[in-house]
């Protein structure tokens, strides 16, 4: 059984009707499953390069500052210490991974769930293809202001056609990634998800395939009660 959607061209006339999976876009709402998924990939993206220096990498001399008693003034063996200024850093943070694993099946039940919740919320568009004539900037805003998809994702199929790229790199709130590219945090971020008719029957037949055993809604019921 799957959920009728129509589908629209670029400048909002029907051309035809497609039935989405619901296995794919009729998921409940799992905001535990989607922070988890979008936490994931927000952590890959970290560059993990700050770094401080020690005691031991701060240059300078090593001389005692002052003699040990007599000064009226609190003991001190270095300038280099972390209470005088230039001196080091006291567990600073260090070039590091921020990465982490997640399971697939996790990954999978995330954009289905994103997937599922933009059906739900009316702000699923599917349209029949992904391509321009020309590359116009304006012609393009205007074709978006149409179907009402101002802050938008749009899903083209395999590739991004290049006269729709180009004309698209220059409007604000606007992503345009290939079928491939289709991720949780980019579909959450914006508003409207446009999705062509050839990206639905890939991503579908994608995510299809794999079961979620132990992540129903039920299941994460259970595991709350019990905690």
């Amino acid at each position: 059984m799957g959920i009728k959607t129509k589908i629209v061209d670029f400048d909002n006339q029907p051309a035809g009707e497609i039935e989405l999976d619901e296995a794919v876009f009729g998921l409940p709402s799992r905001p535990d499953i989607l922070a988890r998924v979008v936490n994931w990939q927000l952590a890959k993206r970290r560059a993990g390069t700050a770094s401080t220096k020690g005691v031991s990498d701060v240059q300078g001399t090593t001389k005692k500052p002052y003699k040990q008693k007599g000064t009226g003034s609190a003991r001190q063996g270095s300038l280099r210490s972390a209470q005088f200024r230039g001196g080091g850093i006291v567990f600073g943070p260090k070039p590091r991974d921020f990465s982490f694993k997640l399971t697939k099946k996790v990954r999978s039940l995330g954009l289905k769930t994103a997937l599922s919740v933009k059906q739900a919320s009316g702000k699923l568009i599917v349209v029949k293809d992904g391509s321009l004539a020309a590359a116009k900037t304006a012609e393009l805003r205007k074709k978006l202001a149409g179907l009402g998809a101002g802050n938008a994702l749009i899903v083209a199929g395999a590739t991004v056609d290049g006269a729709f790229a180009k004309a698209a790199r220059n409007i604000p709130n606007l992503v345009v990634l290939p079928a491939q590219g289709a991720n949780v945090y980019d579909i959450m971020r914006r508003d409207v998800l446009v999705m062509t008719e050839e990206a639905v029957k890939t991503i579908a037949g994608r995510l299809a395939k794999t079961k979620h055993k132990g992540l129903t809604l039920e299941a994460a019921r259970a595991q709350e009660a019990r905690t």
